[in-house]
């Protein structure tokens, strides 16, 4: 079935989504990384990026907080480019593990496996995959030029989060080199786990979210700059990733609830991609249990359900410029 929606309606979908959802009150922001304590509760912003590269706005969207886990799939994306999907599903995996994203059983349940580059475990091995090996100056270059050219905009880290991050991630030197055990990090295990604290700590604003959003649902070429970031054959492959574990052990009610894939951040961030159409992001820091923006969640599923739209719809999506 055809469904035709018009910027206009998305632009109003958008507005009255953020004007719903503003007020919501509950969860709490992430207090185990003293940083992200003290991030005002109050911010909030909504954006969304066409595939044809219209963009709209709304609230705090050009504040700067940290991507957190939403820099995992900017990375995995990177990985894909420098080794395939056959090498990263071989190293890495591409499972749910149905589990907290710090899990440690997660890699014991998995017969030593990371599961997935969108959980911690995943993640730092997927910074010790990143080209050139031994080079944490020339890995870091290759992750943080990624950010930009996924982004449409240049990033950079928010070094009281590196600093506060890297203070307080025994979880995560655990993982490593537990990880380590299962030859499961492919270069140095100390220089892993710092890129993967340092790619957490770089600041984004949810307008820079909604164009890499944007560039992955537009097959790989961002709308905003036209730069082909990525091949088109890996757009799916991200994706799914996305869609089977972007809310961790919560990702199969939101599919159920929202109808886009989509990743989140302790930072209060949300990306979501909705293929061919666009991009869309939300930030608001109070968490719930899980980890996961309240307020952001509640924005991309009222802008979801103010246009009707959903990923397993069956709807063959135009959207048209008044």
């Amino acid at each position: 079935m055809e469904k035709i929606i018009t910027h206009s309606q998305i632009k109003q979908a958008v507005e009255d989504a953020y004007a719903e959802c503003r007020n919501i009150t509950g969860g709490k922001n992430a207090n185990y990384i003293p940083f992200l304590a003290n991030v005002d509760s109050n911010l909030f912003g909504l954006s969304v990026t066409l595939n044809d590269g219209t963009t709209f706005n709304v609230g705090d969207t050009e504040y700067k907080f940290g991507v957190e886990s939403i820099s995992k799939v900017l990375t995995a994306i990177l990985v894909l480019k420098q080794k395939g999907a056959e090498a990263v599903l071989k190293q890495i995996g591409a499972d749910a593990t149905g589990l907290p994203f710090n899990s440690i059983f997660a890699i014991l349940l998995e017969n030593d496996h990371p599961s997935t580059p969108l959980v911690n475990a995943g993640a730092i091995t997927a910074c010790s995959m990143v080209e050139p090996k031994g080079d944490s100056w020339g890995k870091w270059e290759a992750i943080i030029n990624n950010f930009t050219d996924l982004c449409g905009s240049e990033s950079q880290v928010l070094d009281e989060l590196y600093r506060s991050e890297s203070e307080t991630n025994f979880n995560n030197r655990s993982i490593a080199w537990l990880l380590k055990n299962y030859n499961r990090i492919y270069d140095d295990v100390d220089m892993s786990l710092d890129l993967y604290t340092r790619q957490c700590s770089v600041g984004v604003t949810s307008s820079q979210l909604a164009a890499c959003a944007a560039t992955i649902a537009n097959g790989g070429v961002n709308p905003i700059t036209k730069k082909e970031v990525f091949a088109k054959e890996l757009a799916p492959k991200i994706t799914t990733l996305i869609s089977s574990v972007g809310f961790y052990q919560n990702t199969g009610d939101w599919l159920y609830t929202s109808g886009i894939p989509a990743k989140s951040g302790v930072g209060g961030g949300v990306l979501g991609v909705f293929p061919g159409v666009m991009g869309i992001a939300a930030f608001a820091p109070p968490l719930d249990e899980a980890g996961n923006s309240v307020k952001a969640q509640a924005a991309v599923k009222a802008v979801m359900k103010k246009l009707d739209l959903g990923v397993f719809n069956g709807d063959n999506i135009t959207v048209k410029a008044d």
